[in-house]
């Protein structure tokens, strides 16, 4: 930055005004001293000490540096033609005739008068303010690739954290869900039921998408929909046949070419389960899957026990699905959860 402008100045000095090489050299010299002073002083010593102040003196202090920034700049100004004066250096040319003697001879007060200081503060200024648009330009560039690296660092982080949660839905569903299925696995097989043959194919399909397929980042759709199909008809197998569950797809025609996240709707079938099917009056689960113009309609109710109205269902479940939710499909899902007089419903839109 220092060399460009120095070279500019120079030309200027060289081309526009018609001074020999040397003094512009020595015109050129000076004037980047001068603001390279100004320039450190102020952004590397006194900035950094103004901002570690509040917001309304911090602004007091930086227009107050203003008029310091002017007296500097003429201080230093003033000790460089002295230097020029006694090393006996001159310039005879009109514009600048005899502008070396003229300052170098006179004292520092009489220098940075405040007659003086108003004479030149637009000079100065003007002077400066090429530097320090540079600099200001420079550290909003900064700024703005720190957040952006800072925004990027966040989301990454919560990409994992995703990641683990998906995880640790996949580390859920083993537990419990499977020492119920074996049980029921193992009665079927006492009785030779002829359904055995279909529970272990349907647990077999499970494992092998929470173990493998959900790893991706989308699944196909189709794959999503038969995981909550088998995961359906083996929880019904802990229930008499006369409870009403009920699941219903919608569209499986348009399902072709369409991906999801995997995992997404688990917490909200799993606690449909857990706290469904306990009411004293109507128990019942009802889900209803729709797959219309790109877009998936996942409604789910189920029954709850009056005493349990208050709680909070899924607790940490549901909001990592908030968390999935918006990180996965910003701006492109509706998520409505309901806690009604005798029901907990869940409605969910996401755009594919």
């Amino acid at each position: 930055m220092w060399f460009v402008f120095s070279v500019l100045l120079y030309l200027n000095y060289l081309w526009e005004l018609k001074l020999p090489a040397f003094d512009s050299i020595i015109l050129t010299i000076r004037n980047a001293v001068n603001n390279m002073v100004v320039f450190y002083f102020f952004f590397y010593f006194l900035v950094p000490k103004i901002l570690l102040l509040n917001r309304k003196a911090s602004v007091v202090l930086l227009i107050l540096s203003i008029p310091v920034l002017i007296y500097i700049w003429m201080t230093v100004n003033h000790f460089i033609f002295k230097i020029y004066y006694h090393l006996g250096l001159e310039i005879n040319i009109p514009v600048y005739k005899d502008i070396i003697k003229r300052n170098g001879s006179r004292s520092l007060m009489e220098a940075i008068n405040i007659k003086a200081v108003l004479a030149n503060a637009v000079l100065v200024i003007f002077s400066m303010l090429p530097f320090f648009f540079v600099k200001i330009l420079l550290e909003i560039v900064k700024i703005y690739n720190k957040t952006t690296e800072l925004q990027q660092q966040k989301l990454e982080v919560e990409i994992q954290n995703i990641n683990i949660e998906k995880d640790f839905l996949k580390s859920q569903l083993n537990p419990h869900f499977l020492f119920n299925t074996l049980n029921n696995l193992y009665g079927l097989s006492v009785k030779k039921d002829d359904l055995a043959p279909e529970v272990i194919l349907n647990l077999s399909d499970i494992m092998s998408y929470t173990l493998y397929e959900s790893n991706a980042e989308k699944v196909a759709l189709e794959k999503e929909i038969d995981f909550i199909k088998n995961y359906f008809e083996l929880e019904k197998m802990r229930y008499p046949k006369d409870k009403n569950i009920q699941l219903e797809i919608l569209g499986e025609d348009e399902i072709s070419g369409l991906y999801i996240a995997p995992l997404m709707t688990f917490t909200f079938i799993e606690n449909a389960f857990k706290y469904g099917l306990k009411s004293s009056q109507h128990q019942f689960i009802k889900q209803v899957i729709e797959i219309k113009n790109n877009t998936f309609y996942f409604v789910l109710e189920n029954d709850i026990d009056k005493t349990d109205i208050k709680k909070e269902f899924g607790g940490i479940g549901l909001e990592n699905i908030k968390k999935r939710l918006q990180l996965l499909y910003p701006n492109q899902h509706i998520l409505n959860i309901k806690t009604l007089e005798n029901s907990f419903k869940i409605e969910l839109k996401i755009n594919l």
